[in-house]
């Protein structure tokens, strides 16, 4: 166990009033968390004080490093907010609150559970980013007594530990932090292959040291000779990098090149490239295998250069040439700032490029609130980006993996991709889908008057590309929906002699929110609320609207007339009380039971009933003047038809699990059609037999639980 006189020989070089501080919060911490005792048997201070310890060797403040003591009273202890605010100051108490709430998501359901964390984490993060590294410690040695916890509950958290919290310990550049979370975890979510990949580690470990320090000690020799100064450092790979590897690149054990490393620490950007020139002179290295991350930083700022040679002996060993300064920042990452910005390391961070995805994370989930969406999105940010372009200027403009020209655009400029037209590659004209590689010079051309489709999605890897896309056709739509709601309004206000502009009234406005329950506070959200069938334009609407029975000043004349018409009006005809000949439901929408509707009178056919959602009443096909009010009338035990597009991944059992659910859920499949395609996705279209609307959208829901789904919409 940890001490704390461990810690502070740690933090030698913190001032008195520093060390007094830190053992001030030592001793509140050992008080509060007296008697409790962790599943492993030791007692509970000794958690906190494992955390402090990794926060001291990544040489953070003491403001975090007593955060890290404390960072439990919150939510194990009696202790409050006020409490630590009055004992340890504002700063602290925020630290250890964000640590605190970012522990206490309990959701039952795990894709809802890993979107609330990581929406907890961003908020947390985009406050005071000393609270992720708290966390991270936190995590660490969580993981490291994790085989005290129930086997559930440790997969559980090993998973949830490589879904977010490694990338993102990786997007902020915590080289050596993300190791150990993967390597913890690894053992949990995948047992068989993480003893399978140790056996393989094992018997060649002994050996391969042995080699290392024989070529250590010629590197160091060379080095000497060249007046070149230098540190040098081996290891073997990591279990979870191994593995990963040879999963990503569908290779063997023995074709993992980078198996055993050699670094070397040096004092400048020059001696990094002197001492590659003299490796390089000496031992043959493999071409494909070297990486300049020193003039082509990583997009988590990560800097070295990376060889791979052949020695003598046959054997394939990397070696890294790093400054003291890069190895400082590949290790700790983001955190290293606090010692190398103490200045105002805050302030600095606001503007570091490491964390453009946590803002641009932020921004999506202020607009984004599906969980599987935004998941959907976000892990497309912690992906390490692997793919570098440039722009004809030759600006690098890193992408990741997958990423096409008009992702390329929108990370150039929001602007540009909504106007994007076309691209050139290398030289070459090229489609906007075009899926970029390392070394491609893009070039993209736009025109004010394109304008994205819905078809761009499909196009767009990015969750930023996608998020501008989204947001501008959902504004195009808004846009339409909001202009036909307007029409609709002003022709059945014209019909009935009404005053249309009595809409500015706030109290009318206020009524019609309280009586559709519709968050109505303008006259556009009105004319929204209409044209996207939250709100019908009928007898019910206009009593509402012209009549106000409390309100006597409100019975003027006119609207003594008005009530007069109204009443007179007849009373929507209702659907599905009972078999009337005269009224059938149009085949162009087949609406269902509970959606808004209206009837239309056909010449010989008596009425159609349409969805308020079909093409012919929202691009005004139909002849306003034959349009009447129609309703959904009492129980019915009638059917009605559904028609629903699923996207998901094409692979065995998929169609059985769906056709198996919509069973389960009392509903009847009369037709199904499946396509395939060649990146292994599968189009499905069905058609349904079903009660009513909210038994359509019970299915919907069902059907988005399947994981292998993507997408499902009602057609």
């Amino acid at each position: 166990m940890i001490r704390f006189d461990n810690i502070l020989e740690k933090v030698r070089y913190f001032s008195e009033k520093d060390m007094t501080f830190l053992r001030k919060a030592y001793v509140f911490a050992a008080q509060s968390h007296r008697g409790q005792v962790r599943r492993s048997g030791e007692p509970y201070l000794s958690h906190p004080l494992e955390v402090t310890s990794m926060l001291a060797e990544m040489k953070l403040d003491v403001t975090t490093l007593a955060a890290g003591l404390l960072h439990d009273v919150l939510e194990d202890t009696d202790v409050t907010a006020e409490d630590l605010k009055k004992l340890f100051g504002k700063e602290t108490a925020d630290l250890v609150e964000g640590v605190t709430k970012i522990s206490l998501v309990q959701i039952s359901s795990p894709e809802t559970r890993k979107a609330e964390t990581i929406r907890k984490i961003i908020i947390a993060m985009t406050d005071d980013l000393r609270v992720v590294f708290i966390k991270l410690a936190d995590r660490i040695h969580n993981l490291k007594t994790l085989k005290f916890l129930p086997e559930e509950k440790q997969r559980r958290i090993a998973r949830e530990t490589l879904d977010l919290y490694a990338p993102i310990a990786n997007r902020l550049g915590m080289g050596r932090v993300k190791a150990e979370l993967e390597d913890l975890s690894f053992r949990y979510v995948d047992p068989e292959n993480f003893f399978k990949v140790a056996s393989l580690v094992d018997p060649l470990r002994k050996k391969s040291e042995k080699e290392l320090k024989a070529l250590k000690k010629e590197i160091i020799e060379l080095l000497g000779e060249n007046n070149i100064p230098g540190e040098l450092f081996h290891r073997i790979k990591r279990p979870y990098s191994i593995f990963n590897k040879m999963k990503r690149q569908g290779v063997d054990f023995d074709q993992v090149y980078d198996f055993m490393a050699l670094r070397v620490l040096t004092d400048s950007v020059k001696s990094c490239y002197a001492g590659l020139g003299i490796i390089h002179q000496k031992w043959t290295h493999i071409p494909h295998r070297f990486r300049d991350y020193i003039a082509m930083p990583k997009p988590n700022l990560y800097q070295a250069l990376h060889t791979t040679i052949i020695t003598a002996q046959k054997q394939t060993i990397e070696i890294q040439f790093r400054t003291h300064e890069m190895h400082d920042l590949a290790e700790n990452g983001i955190a290293a700032h606090w010692k190398y910005k103490e200045s105002d390391p805050l302030a600095f961070l606001k503007e570091d490029k490491r964390l453009l995805w946590l803002r641009e994370a932020a921004e999506l989930y202020k607009e984004q609130k599906n969980p599987r969406e935004f998941l959907k999105s976000l892990k497309t940010d912690l992906i390490p980006e692997e793919v570098y372009t440039f722009t004809p200027m030759g600006k690098v403009v890193p992408l990741p993996l997958g990423a096409s020209a008009l992702d390329f655009a929108f990370r150039i400029h929001s602007e540009i991709g909504l106007h994007a037209t076309g691209a050139k590659i290398n030289g070459r004209s090229a489609p906007l889908k075009t899926i970029l590689k390392t070394g491609d010079i893009v070039e993209i051309f736009s025109s004010p008057q394109k304008t994205p489709s819905r078809n761009w999605l499909n196009m767009a890897f990015t969750s930023t590309a996608r998020h501008h896309i989204k947001r501008w056709l959902n504004l195009q739509d808004k846009q339409k929906k909001t202009a036909l709601g307007k029409t609709l309004w002003e022709k059945r206000t014209r019909a009935h002699r009404l005053p249309a502009a009595s809409l500015k009234e706030k109290k009318r406005l206020n009524r019609l929110a309280r009586a559709f329950h519709v968050n109505i506070s303008s006259p556009q959200d009105f004319f929204y609320a209409v044209g996207s069938g939250k709100i019908v334009v009928n007898r019910q609407l206009i009593e509402t609207f012209f009549l106000d029975t409390k309100s006597p000043r409100d019975r003027t004349p006119m609207l003594h007339k008005v009530a007069t018409r109204v009443a007179k009006k007849p009373a929507a005809i209702k659907i599905g009380a009972g078999n009337d000949p005269h009224v059938t439901l149009a085949k162009c929408c087949s609406p269902i039971r509970g959606e808004p509707i209206t009837g239309y009178i056909t010449s010989g056919k008596g009425i159609t009933v349409h969805s308020l959602r079909c093409p012919l009443v929202t691009r005004e096909r139909l002849d306003y003047q034959r349009m009447v009010d129609v309703s959904w009338g009492g129980p019915s035990g009638r059917r009605y038809q559904g028609k629903l597009l699923i996207l998901s991944e094409d692979s065995p059992g998929v169609l059985a699990r769906l056709t198996t659910l919509i069973a389960q859920l009392d509903g009847n499949i009369t037709k199904a059609e499946v396509n395939t395609f060649s990146d292994r996705r599968a189009r499905i279209k069905l058609t349904l037999k079903i009660k009513d609307l909210n038994h359509l959208k019970k299915i919907i829901r069902g059907i988005s639980e399947i994981k292998e789904t993507s997408s499902v919409d009602r057609i």
